[in-house]
């Protein structure tokens, strides 16, 4: 039974990330099964299955340990074959996993507006610092996960008359058949952007693009870019090296999102200018920024 084929019938309903993720975890699985004998891996035994997550718990996180089971689970139902992962030892199996792990997720450091101040600040004066003084100030005012902002595109952006741009985030991770969200910029953010946007050109649908030679590329930009970026920023201004390596192509949805919570804003108001279906999600967000309200 060839599980990859099956595979593709995912293709268009689910992001290319988590297209990615199951192919990656169902080879993982099925490398496990050729190195230990078990031919075929489908239909995989609950014996099989256990023996599997407890030996990738040596050395994997739990939620990586999570994620394999559940492609594993995916291909099962994709070739209608009897599915073991809801046997009770299955759940022991992982149980044991997460028991032998105890470690609180690890949260990317917030990029506050402290932080963003001088990150813009810093960049510099050609059209790598155009584009990423637009892309951190963007970034930070609509809470954007790395994907939402490489992805947008000229014709999500909406120039009012007040010079504030209201901004259609379309699709997002907790949003998979995008909905979108609205969301709204300062006026200072506009004007980078548009500073941005007239150097860039209009031919480009990217707001973002990479730059080659000096010159636009029309495309996206891949999401480590806004990490990188990120980092170098960080750098730049002299952070402490390991502030430095806290920093991700979260941490401006992080950083606003903490400082919302220090000028007062509710859990409600915070969960809807970010997007977030999950109240434990935003709390780790928030844990550092209730440390500073009561400091």
């Amino acid at each position: 039974m060839n599980w990859r084929t099956e595979l593709e019938r995912l293709e268009g309903a689910y992001s290319p990330a988590t297209m990615r993720s199951y192919y990656a975890d169902v080879e993982a699985f099925e490398t496990w099964c050729c190195a230990h004998d078990v031919n075929p891996p489908f239909p995989s035994s609950v014996e099989t299955v256990c023996r599997f997550l407890e030996d990738q718990g040596k050395t994997k996180a739990p939620s990586t340990v999570r994620r394999r089971l559940y492609a594993i689970r995916k291909v099962h139902r994709l070739l209608d074959l009897p599915d073991p992962t809801y046997h009770e030892d299955i759940n022991l199996a992982f149980r044991r996993v997460r028991r032998s792990k105890p470690s609180r997720p690890k949260q990317a450091k917030g990029l506050t507006r402290e932080y963003l101040d001088q990150f813009i600040e810093t960049e510099p004066n050609d059209p790598w610092g155009l584009r990423n003084r637009a892309m951190l100030a963007l970034g930070y005012e609509l809470l954007t996960r790395r994907s939402e902002l490489v992805a947008l595109r000229t014709d999500d952006l909406e120039l009012r008359d007040d010079g504030t741009f209201r901004v259609l985030i379309r699709r997002s991770k907790s949003d998979p058949f995008g909905e979108g969200r609205l969301a709204f910029t300062s006026q200072r953010t506009a004007g980078l952007v548009l500073e941005w946007l007239e150097w860039r050109g209009h031919i480009i649908p990217w707001v973002f693009c990479p730059i080659y030679q000096g010159k636009p590329i029309n495309r996206s930009l891949e999401t480590t870019t806004v990490k990188r970026l990120v980092k170098n920023a960080a750098k730049r201004v002299g952070l402490d090296p390991a502030d430095v390596d806290a920093f991700s192509g979260h941490s401006m949805r992080v950083g606003a999102a903490q400082d919302l919570l220090v000028n007062g804003f509710d859990t409600a108001a915070i969960m809807r200018a970010g997007g977030w279906k999950s109240v434990n999600v935003l709390a780790r967000y928030l844990e550092q920024a209730e440390h500073n309200v009561w400091a």
